[in-house]
């Protein structure tokens, strides 16, 4: 598909969201049933990590459309998320895939101060998980046993820029400061040689002291699972458009022409890229995501290599469109393929995540997106 076949493509999203949107009224989706029906995070857990993608996909539409059938569901979901904020536990380095597209979208667009109260609410909280000694921003909690206080995850470059926004909004270096040093933390531990990324890095906690790095979500200790690329891609990238640190956009590089160099034949992306043959498992998000923050990338490298990270992104939407999407208007998802995981039960699934980044780089490319980070 060329550039211009995709952007055909979102009308068709326009017309199936639409009828989805309206059918999943006061629902916040993870994943679908085997018919292909959302199911409901808000019964099952409502403190997911990813419920803030759902009210990120509404406004994405709502600015596409001014459809206000988006905008009062995104509103509707923000405040269900609202009882996150008042749970210490459910607060962790996610917040900004949580508040960056809801509060933070709503005070964007409309200017509502009470949006704006949350968003920077997120990002105290998210700056206060800064540790000091090892210049991270620690990851998961774990109830006060202190077992996961010295890790960091290669995700969170993604969470940054709540961070980032919160210290232009409040005219205050702190927040800069923390997401800076974080990045350069990332930077120097979690991207190896060749361009590929680690997901987990621990550090001693009271030193700050780099101890090791753990397998994750790909196949193994020292694979290459593809979502985290597509989060390291992504997250210099948009560090890079914050800072003009220039070595952060050398570093998104790096990882995209890693990245570009190990896409398979197919154009299918797998879970990770140092999988077996057998099984072949495939991760539709982590192209989506990668096609999105390549675009991103693209925006800010010397002319001469824009049409590199153009034209495989262009590629990656390409395939999922062709081969990895749900076009049908009785069923939910867009994309149907994403793995959470390599070595989770279940596998090849639709995930909220995957739709999100995939309706976002389309946007981008029609120049029609809502620049939401």
């Amino acid at each position: 598909m060329n550039q211009q076949e995709l952007i055909d493509l979102l009308p068709k999203i326009e017309e199936k969201l639409t009828l989805v949107v309206e059918r999943n009224q006061g629902v916040i989706p993870y994943t679908t049933d085997e018919q292909g029906h959302y199911l409901d995070m808000t019964q099952q857990d409502p403190f997911w990590w990813t419920n803030g993608f759902w009210g990120g996909l509404l406004w994405q539409l709502y600015h596409l459309t001014k459809n206000d059938l988006f905008r009062q569901t995104a509103v509707q979901t923000e405040k269900t998320l609202a009882k996150n904020l008042v749970r210490a536990e459910n607060l962790d380095h996610d917040n900004g895939f949580k508040w960056s597209l809801t509060a933070v979208a709503r005070y964007r667009i409309t200017g509502a101060q009470d949006a704006k109260n949350d968003g920077i609410i997120a990002a105290e909280n998210l700056a206060g998980r800064f540790n000091l000694a090892g210049r991270f921003i620690r990851a998961w909690n774990d109830s006060g046993t202190g077992e996961r206080s010295g890790g960091a995850i290669i995700d969170c470059l993604m969470n940054l820029p709540l961070l980032y926004w919160a210290s232009a909004e409040l005219n205050d270096p702190r927040f800069y400061q923390i997401a800076y040093a974080h990045a350069k933390t990332a930077q120097a531990h979690m991207v190896r040689p060749d361009g590929s990324v680690k997901h987990i890095i621990e550090f001693d906690p009271q030193t700050g002291e780099y101890l090791r790095s753990q397998g994750g979500q790909g196949y193994g200790h020292g694979s290459s699972w593809t979502r985290g690329q597509a989060w390291g891609i992504y997250g210099f990238a948009l560090s890079y458009q914050y800072t003009q640190d220039r070595s952060f956009l050398a570093t998104a590089q790096q990882i995209a022409n890693y990245f570009i160099a190990n896409i398979p034949a197919t154009g299918l992306i797998p879970v990770d890229f140092r999988q077996p043959q057998a099984p072949w498992l495939e991760d539709s998000s982590a192209a989506a995501i990668a096609a999105s923050g390549l675009i991103t990338l693209a925006e800010d490298v010397d002319p001469a290599d824009r049409e590199i990270y153009l034209n495989a992104a262009r590629r990656l939407l390409s395939t999922l469109a062709e081969s990895s999407c749900d076009w049908r208007l009785e069923t939910d998802n867009l994309l149907t393929k994403c793995t959470a995981a390599y070595h989770d039960e279940k596998r090849e699934f639709p995930i909220i995540y995957g739709d999100y980044f995939f309706l976002e780089a389309l946007e981008k490319l029609a120049g029609r997106d809502l620049n939401l980070w």
